[in-house]
């Protein structure tokens, strides 16, 4: 049986044909396309059928992951002008059966056919057993996610999470909560934890006189994604403006995640995936982001420190769980 899997971004869509295999997945067929180039998923879906028909089955069922909120069986993406409509795609393409779910969703079913290779641990904790997990992962957006046990598996709680309200923590945050306020209006957490969050908050710092720009950095924020060349200057140790912005964003992030393992009572497993993390785990290898994890109210620091949190490395994990669910 061959299945379509999806994982729709705002940036980019990854497509994959592939067949069950053992306890695996044998790829026919996989592509990456930018999103933006299209402007509506199925004329992205019909190129990819059409150029795959040369490698693979046609398949027998479909789950696409939607970087957006999911109405039963209507999807509206956040960051870009699609609608999805899961009867419209089994009637426009033969598929006897399409799902449509939160990318989170996929996501949340992925880490469970992830190997352990897939995984750098950031805390080891004590992972109790069928115990509740937690997801977040900053990419474009700001993805949430609650893993619960049922029966014999996990099932997936999709959450808009990102779209919560930001509460700072120290007089920096608040600072900076203050200066996005005027520019935005309510401050959400993925304005500050996202790709576009890590430009809020070099924009900040520069705006505020946190420090000067380098010629350097100016030139590579014009000239490619402004959010990868300030990670790049700041992970390289000689730009001070781009350490101290991602240092920010790296607390942020631990921030935001030990909220939501308190709201998931995530005893078996914080997960951090999305785009970023991979990019500089460098920077969440040096304690800043368990330390904001784990700053707490008084009753609470304990707790953190026994769950499990782990960072997805394996780019494909939406993926494999869109392949899981078909």
């Amino acid at each position: 049986m061959t299945v379509l899997a999806g994982d729709i971004g705002g940036t980019k869509t990854l497509l994959q044909l592939s067949e069950p295999y053992k306890n695996d997945f044998r790829v026919c067929y996989e592509q990456r396309f930018l999103s933006a180039d299209f402007p509506q998923f199925d004329i992205m879906l019909k190129t990819f059928l059409d150029q795959s028909a040369a490698h693979s089955a046609y398949p027998k069922a479909a789950c696409f992951g939607v970087a957006g909120p999911v109405n039963e069986r209507s999807a509206r993406t956040t960051h870009l002008p699609w609608v999805l409509n899961a009867d419209q795609l089994e009637k426009q393409f033969n598929i006897p059966r399409v799902r449509l779910i939160n990318d989170f969703q996929s996501v949340g079913y992925g880490i469970g056919a992830l190997h352990d290779d897939d995984l750098l641990t950031l805390q080891t904790g004590t992972e109790v057993k069928q115990g509740n997990r937690a997801i977040i992962g900053a990419g474009t957006g700001l993805g949430h996610g609650l893993l619960v046990w049922q029966q014999d598996h996990y099932e997936v709680v999709a959450s808009e999470g990102g779209h919560t309200s930001f509460a700072p923590t120290d007089e920096l945050q608040t600072e900076l909560m203050l200066f996005l306020r005027k520019r935005f209006g309510p401050v959400s957490w993925e304005r500050v934890v996202s790709g576009p969050g890590l430009v809020n908050i070099y924009e900040f710092m520069l705006s505020t006189g946190k420090g000067e720009e380098s010629s350097a950095l100016r030139q590579a924020r014009d000239n490619e994604d402004p959010a990868a060349a300030i990670s790049r200057f700041a992970l390289t140790g000689k730009d001070k403006l781009a350490m101290q912005t991602l240092s920010l964003f790296t607390r942020l992030y631990g921030a935001q995640a030990g909220n939501l393992a308190l709201i998931g009572l995530a005893t078996g497993g914080v997960y951090i995936a999305g785009g970023i993390a991979p990019k500089i785990i460098e920077k969440l290898k040096d304690g800043s982001f368990m330390s904001a994890f784990v700053d707490k109210d008084a009753s609470m620091p304990d707790l953190l420190k026994a769950m499990p949190v782990h960072v997805v490395m394996n780019p494909h994990v939406g993926l494999l769980g869109s392949a899981v669910v078909a």
